[in-house]
């Protein structure tokens, strides 16, 4: 769980995101000032018909109010003529209502600039952390930060801080005119005031805290979901739908009850609220009544008072909303920060883009993952330029850790050894550079949800189709997409779903040779072709690339019989090293598995 973030940095991450909105945000809020100065001005044309054009009192107004009734023809003329004064409440009210057209229309566009914003960076951002940031997190949460929490937060800066600024106007002029009118009714008023602040702030914390559970719940939920979708074949293939959607509805009804127990709280606040408005509002009735009896408060003050109180009521009413919307928006940016503070990727000051076409050197490599055991012990050995290198070992023994810190899909701590290309270390290498020179097929390939074609040229766009289709022949893929209906324009499902085991391997190798790099990794990538298909794709990799330095990953010991070196690791540690020949005669575990892997049926059964 992320720390929460304070105040101050919420502020400076949500002023980052209004870059490109704020010119909207201040229209908007200039706009609601003008909506807000309507809503003052229509009590103060009532009271002037009640008590002077109609009750003929003495006008209380300043000069240039009076100067306007003057150039009118005066409060007598008014009260002859009342459609006048009916006529400037009309010319409020569609002045009120362009000013409020044009506050949706600029607010409108303002958010979903916001929006916008606001996504670009988080994919932006997310593009650049690291591999191991991405292995802590799960796929679900921050889809989940990146969709509910971004538009949580923008309808928090699009309508809570924009009606918290017409709020403000609104309480400082009825205030103003409320004092103007009579002093002691405006003071009788704001005795609620304090306990609605000190209640708020109580219950502002409380909702806080609930939001919190809330949105981790819901990420859990997410991640749950994305996770069983995903895994859909594996969960039929297991007969486990049940015990899946067990466990979905027990965490689901655990999300449900803790939105009933926030739902309980925020039904409290919401009620005193009520409660102490409709308190303020009975006591200004009552008392405004009792001085207008006395002569203190004159009719048309009356009105116009319990108008601004209205006014002033409102934003009370509102104010349990506004507290737990604020709340849930503090959770929101939290989890939004959390991404945005998280350290991506860079490149060290000067770092370098040499030749790649060197030999590749581990020198004394020691690594273990974030709080496991070590994994790499001291593995020490020199690759030469233009040869091909197999490694071969049993599971967790380290082979595709090294290719990983290879490719510096992690990075190696210092004091834990170097790896070097040509003599540089790596990480004195730029990242774009390092990793457009190295082209790796992982043990899992992962297809994106397109066409075949658009999957295979996803490193190179610009390819065309003959270059695509000579990779494939490479990757001997060729003749399998020939024999669908649509070829190459075959679209492939999510994870390549729709594709073999074997022919997703191949697909990754030809989209990896698209991209000619001088170093090739294939990690453990023909475990799911046959052995026919295997002899046929090192043939056609041995033929076209013989000058690239190819490293070759394998469980199965024909796959490593043309290598010009081979390394058996066993428990993270170099167990063995020679050619193929020299391991078959030195009576190690290279040895063993190859004898093992050239028994018959019969010699197996027996």
């Amino acid at each position: 769980m992320q720390k929460k973030e304070p105040a101050v940095r919420k502020g400076a991450l949500i002023w980052r995101f209004l870059q490109g909105s704020k010119g909207l945000f201040v229209v908007s809020m200039l706009l609601a000032a003008l909506t807000a100065l309507t809503d003052m001005i229509t009590p103060q044309i009532i009271r002037a018909a009640v008590d002077n054009a109609i009750g003929g009192n003495e006008p209380t107004f300043g000069p240039a109010v009076m100067k306007l009734v003057n150039a009118l023809g005066g409060f007598e003329y008014l009260g002859k003529n009342l459609w006048i004064m009916a006529l400037a409440v009309l010319l409020v009210a569609v002045v009120k209502v362009v000013s409020q057209y044009g506050f949706m229309l600029s607010n409108t566009r303002a958010s979903e600039t916001l929006t916008k914003t606001m996504r670009d960076t988080l994919y932006t951002h997310i593009e650049r952390l690291p591999f191991s940031w991405h292995m802590k997190n799960h796929t679900g949460d921050i889809i989940q930060r990146c969709t509910s929490d971004i538009e949580t937060t923008r309808n928090f800066v699009a309508g809570q801080m924009t009606s918290l600024f017409r709020i403000g106007i609104l309480v400082v002029l009825s205030m103003v005119f409320m004092f103007s009118m009579n002093t002691t009714l405006t003071l009788i008023a704001l005795i609620p005031m304090p306990v609605i602040v000190w209640y708020s702030i109580h219950f502002h914390n409380k909702i806080g805290e609930g939001f919190k559970e809330c949105d981790e719940s819901e990420g859990r939920l997410s991640a749950m979901a994305q996770e069983n979708l995903t895994g859909v074949r594996v969960v039929r293939a297991f007969g486990r739908e049940r015990y899946e959607k067990d466990r979905f509805e027990k965490h689901n009804e655990e999300y449900t009850s803790l939105w009933v127990r926030l739902g309980k709280v925020m039904s409290r606040f919401w009620a005193s609220s009520d409660v102490l408005s409709g308190l303020q509002i009975m006591l200004v009735v009552v008392f405004g009544a009792v001085f207008c009896l006395q002569k203190n408060m004159t009719s048309g003050e009356y009105i116009a008072f319990i108008s601004y109180n209205s006014l002033l009521v409102w934003p009370i009413r509102q104010l349990g909303r506004m507290i737990s919307e604020m709340s849930k928006a503090g959770v929101a940016v939290d989890r939004i920060g959390y991404i945005i503070h998280s350290e991506t990727e860079k490149d060290k000051e000067n770092a370098v883009c040499p030749d790649m076409t060197g030999d590749i050197a581990f020198e004394h490599v020691n690594f273990a993952y974030e709080g496991c055991p070590q994994m790499l012990h001291d593995i020490h050995f020199t690759m030469k330029a233009g040869t091909t290198l197999g490694i071969l070992g049993g599971t967790g023994s380290g082979k595709s850790t090294m290719m990983l810190l290879l490719d510096r899909l992690y990075d190696l701590p210092a004091d834990c050894g170097k790896i070097t290309i040509g003599g540089v270390d790596i990480a004195d290498m730029k990242l774009e550079h390092l990793r457009k020179n190295i082209g790796i097929v992982l043990q899992e390939p992962f297809l994106f949800s397109r066409t075949l074609q658009e999957n295979l040229s996803i490193a190179n766009e610009s390819l065309t189709l003959s270059d695509i289709r000579e990779a494939a022949r490479a990757a001997c893929l060729d003749e399998t997409i020939e024999g669908f209906t649509k070829g190459y324009d075959t679209f492939v499902g999510e994870r390549g779903v729709t594709l073999s085991g074997g022919q997703k391997q191949r697909a990754a190798i030809a989209r990896m040779l698209t991209q000619h790099t001088p170093i090739m990794i294939f990690d453990d990538s023909l475990s799911a072709v046959d052995a026919e298909t295997d002899a046929k794709i090192r043939k056609a990799l041995e033929k076209r690339f013989g000058s690239a330095s190819i490293i070759l990953i394998s469980h199965r010991i024909t796959t490593l019989s043309k290598a010009d070196q081979v390394i058996v690791l066993d428990k993270g540690r170099i167990a063995e090293m020679g050619t193929p020949d020299e391991l078959e005669k030195a009576g190690g575990l290279y040895q063993k598995i190859y004898e093992i892997q050239s028994l018959t049926k019969e010699e197996v059964d027996a």
